[in-house]
């Protein structure tokens, strides 16, 4: 795993705990939050994702 990867893939599970917490801790109320760091979160695991293809691709070209 790259740094690249690894860094994206911190950033989106910290979004998607930050979505977990403002959807199930009744006292934060900001259940739109939780919509909007779920998405931001869903996007960088998405990311991490093409990241992830693109350096086995490239692996796989250079062997």
């Amino acid at each position: 795993m790259s740094f690249d990867l690894a860094l994206v893939v911190l950033v989106a599970s910290v979004w998607l705990l930050l979505a977990l917490a403002y959807a199930l801790v009744p006292a934060l109320a900001m259940p739109g939050a939780a919509l909007l760091w779920g998405a931001g979160g869903a996007a960088f695991a998405a990311l991490a994702w093409r990241i992830r293809a693109a350096e086995r691709g490239a692996f796989a070209s250079r062997h």
